[in-house]
């Protein structure tokens, strides 16, 4: 297994191609790629079908899957510009590669044998998946929902789509075919591993507390206190700093298993606190709350994202420290990059920096979708990477 990739910044795309694909050739020498991944901006648009046809002729043995992008990451870059292209290339022995594009329409249902028939792959074959949903016409919520339920033990990253604002303003490729609506993605089995690393960019602030009434998306009560007195309370006991971060954007964070004596980072759900009603002081979560789920709030900022990044890169690395990954693909949220960390190149660096040199392309998301212990979520502010390894069979 061997992975590959660039980044062009040409205004031209035709030149743009041509850098990328001489230097991820240059990186795989005479490895073949089975599996390319460009994403582009929307700068691009008049030329979207030269691309697919570039590709296509180049690497005629290869499946293409990406999109078009608001930024791009590769090459150990990050590029936020008008114009850019990254190019991510895998050359993947005894790896099948089974592509797929699903309209809103098309979603099978809650019934896994029907999602099996259609995308014509068995859970036994234990497949990871990547996925490139259109924000505009597809729910990326009922999309991973669907996947979870059919294929509850394999991992699923990816991000929805970027660089336009308008309904079928963003495009798709997949093999030959451009597609301006619905999701594309591939199911990858045989000798891979897909790691899964999704960093929320949150720090815990406060003490944690048990759920004790609620409803859906509302709680009502916190360690049997009125939820929104717990949170008066807790706001209070802020630093300067923390007060004005949790007033522009409170998050709170939701434990995935409440059975444990201590939480860490990874552990939570993060989502966004929307609010303290006026009429019963409930509070109102931008997610289903359940009785007796433990949660805990939190700050975002660059610290606290860095920090958080940084924990999940630690971590992976104690847990693989003979397994280092052959390459990757990173899902960055819109929110994050230059402006929010104040220097160029935070994540891509810290991942290398961490990592090793490992090949690594992606692109910033209206969206990250990734695992939490296990679960299928679409989170924002994110960073999500898919590390991908051989099986070491042999």
């Amino acid at each position: 297994m061997k992975w590959a990739s660039s980044v062009s910044e040409k205004k031209a795309l035709e030149g743009a191609l041509e850098e990328c694909v001489s230097s991820v050739r240059a990186q795989l020498g005479s490895a073949e790629p089975h599996l390319v991944v460009p994403f582009v901006s929307v700068a691009h648009a008049l030329h979207f079908s030269k691309l697919s046809d570039y590709l296509n002729r180049a690497f005629p043995n290869a499946l293409i899957l990406g999109s078009t992008a608001h930024g791009v990451i590769g090459g150990n870059r990050e590029v936020e510009g008008e114009c850019c292209l990254t190019l991510t290339a895998a050359h993947l022995p005894d790896v099948a590669l089974m592509p797929f594009h699903l309209e809103q329409s098309e979603l099978p249902g809650p019934i896994p044998a029907l999602w099996h028939a259609h995308l014509d792959v068995s859970p036994e074959v234990q497949p990871a998946f990547v996925l490139l949903p259109d924000p505009y016409t597809t729910d990326a919520k009922s999309l991973m929902n669907g996947f979870d339920i059919a294929y509850p033990k394999c991992p699923k990253i990816g991000g929805l789509v970027s660089g336009a604002n308008h309904s079928r303003g963003h495009v798709l490729f997949l093999g030959d075919t451009m597609h301006a609506s619905g999701a594309i993605g591939v199911a990858m089995y045989g000798d891979v591993v897909m790691d899964t690393i999704v960093a929320q960019g949150c720090r815990p602030v406060g003490a944690s507390f048990r759920v004790t009434r609620c409803e859906d998306n509302q709680v009502f009560e916190l360690d049997g206190q009125p939820a929104g007195a717990v949170l008066e309370r807790l706001y209070s006991s802020l630093s300067n700093s923390d007060k004005l971060l949790f007033r522009v954007s409170p998050m709170i964070g939701l434990a995935m298993d409440s059975e444990k004596n201590q939480h860490r980072h990874g552990d939570f759900l993060i989502r966004n606190v929307r609010g303290i009603s006026r009429k019963n002081g409930s509070m109102v979560v931008m997610a289903r709350v359940e009785q007796e789920m433990i949660v805990r709030f939190h700050v975002r900022d660059a610290e606290a994202s860095a920090y958080d990044l940084h924990e999940m890169l630690s971590r992976y690395q104690q847990q693989y420290p003979n397994d280092s990954p052959a390459g990757g693909l990173v899902f960055s949220c819109l929110g994050r990059g230059s402006q929010f960390f104040n220097i160029a190149d935070h994540d891509i660096t810290m991942m290398q920096d961490i990592l090793g040199d490992v090949s690594l392309g992606g692109f910033f998301c209206n969206g990250e979708i990734g695992p939490v212990h296990g679960k299928s979520y679409v989170h924002g502010y994110t960073s999500v990477a898919g590390l991908f390894r051989p099986c070491q069979w042999s």
